[in-house]
């Protein structure tokens, strides 16, 4: 449905000839994606056309299809937005622009343009300052999940870290945390890169590779400013995982995101960076472990009793079994869900939390897989698991909890 929607609607404004407004065509794809709530607009060249795809709830879909010769021109007025060389083709380009719905309603877009055998792709990804008060259930976190990250939120020192790999929720899961820590008692400084979203009562600042300010060198300057709760955006090297650990056990709350599997393979990785075993079972609180699953749309929603095939997969990865009636959801497609099935996301989650028999496995530099045997002795509900109890709730599907985990 989308896709013949947007394809009209460019096809027309396309068919105009020399009258064609390329401006008008780049405006419609851009509100178009909003309105469909996608997160990235891909303009991927071919030998014989361009294609458009949106990036919705995780998943590509195909938008519409532009011909070769559109391609330059809407790349170029892409350029112009973004205040990019539009004489440079054989170099990779990154900006951002703004633009404004009817209602008055800014759309950041960040954009990444790079040269391809066919011509320059540009991918733009669409972000939207909801002033949405999220809270940490809401995201998708289980009362008890949602209670551990409270106690940790509530120290003065320490850190904690969000971990998954890119597009795993953990940006939205630290701004949820600063919004809850937000009061007017304490001070909160960010460095980000990019800063995705402005959120009031907080000192953001921007990482900038040309004038020096790196993640490392950012957070020496904050630690200057007097904070009491520092967000870093990522931990990237070994530089500024000394300076996080040292910030975090000098009185401040720190935290930060990491690319790792899960939350057991947090503590490892940075060992691998070189900080000491000690210093960080001393510093770090808890690290969350995420992925974003899609959510069954409500208006198709409808439940049916699962297969022999599909209570073995439960039970195999559930260790308290199942309660209650043996159905699942499945959405059955329909237009406010574009067919899919799905509507929006919400995030599957881990929480380690660092206690007495974690601390000693980290003091003894034992492996992913060990600390996260202890974990899950000591109560920690698995990405898996959690998953899984998302089904029986209702909220997603087997096949989508597996096709993101890959396990």
């Amino acid at each position: 449905m989308a896709e013949k929607t947007l394809s009209k609607a460019v096809e027309l404004e396309l068919s105009r000839g020399d009258d064609r407004s390329i401006i008008e065509v780049v405006d419609k794809l851009i509100l178009h994606a909003h309105e469909v709530r996608a997160s990235d607009i891909h303009i991927d060249p071919s030998d014989k056309e361009t294609k458009v795809r949106l990036r919705v709830d995780g998943v590509l879909h195909l938008g519409c299809t532009l011909p070769k010769d559109a391609h330059e021109e809407i790349i170029s007025r892409i350029k112009v937005l973004t205040g990019l060389r539009t004489d440079e083709h054989n170099t990779a380009q990154d900006g951002r622009f703004r633009i404004y719905l009817a209602s008055g309603v800014p759309i950041d877009v960040r954009v990444s343009i790079a040269p391809t055998y066919h011509g320059e792709n540009a991918v733009l990804r669409l972000l939207i300052d909801k002033e949405e008060n999220f809270s940490l259930e809401a995201l998708g976190f289980s009362k008890e999940d949602a209670e551990k990250v409270k106690e940790a939120a509530k120290k003065t020192t320490g850190m904690i870290l969000s971990t998954g790999p890119t597009g795993s929720g953990k940006t939205t899961t630290l701004y949820t945390l600063l919004k809850m820590l937000n009061t007017e008692d304490v001070s909160i400084l960010t460095i980000e890169d990019p800063i995705e979203y402005a959120v009031g009562g907080i000192e953001q600042i921007q990482v900038n590779a040309k004038t020096g300010l790196t993640f490392a060198n950012g957070l020496r300057s904050i630690l200057r400013q007097d904070p009491n709760i520092i967000m870093v955006g990522e931990i990237r090297d070994k530089e500024t995982a000394g300076i996080a650990i040292n910030t975090a056990l000098t009185g401040h709350l720190l935290l930060s995101t990491l690319h790792t599997n899960d939350a057991a393979t947090t503590l490892p990785r940075l060992l691998d960076m070189g900080i000491e075993p000690y210093l960080v079972a001393s510093t770090v609180n808890i690290a969350i472990g995420q992925r974003l699953v899609r959510s069954i749309c409500k208006n198709c929603k409808t439940e049916r009793k699962m297969s022999e095939t599909e209570k073995k997969h439960i039970l195999r990865l559930l260790p308290d079994g199942i309660k209650g009636d043996l159905t699942i959801s499945e959405g059955k497609g329909c237009e406010e869900c574009n067919n899919t099935g799905f509507h929006g996301r919400i995030c599957v989650n881990e929480i380690l939390t660092i206690d007495g028999d974690v601390r000693d496995a980290i003091l003894r530099r034992a492996s992913s897989s060990e600390i996260r045997d202890i974990a899950v002795k000591g109560g920690m509900t698995t990405l898996i698991a959690d998953g899984m109890k998302k089904v029986l709730q209702g909220k997603t599907t087997i096949e989508e909890v597996l096709r993101v985990i890959h396990e």
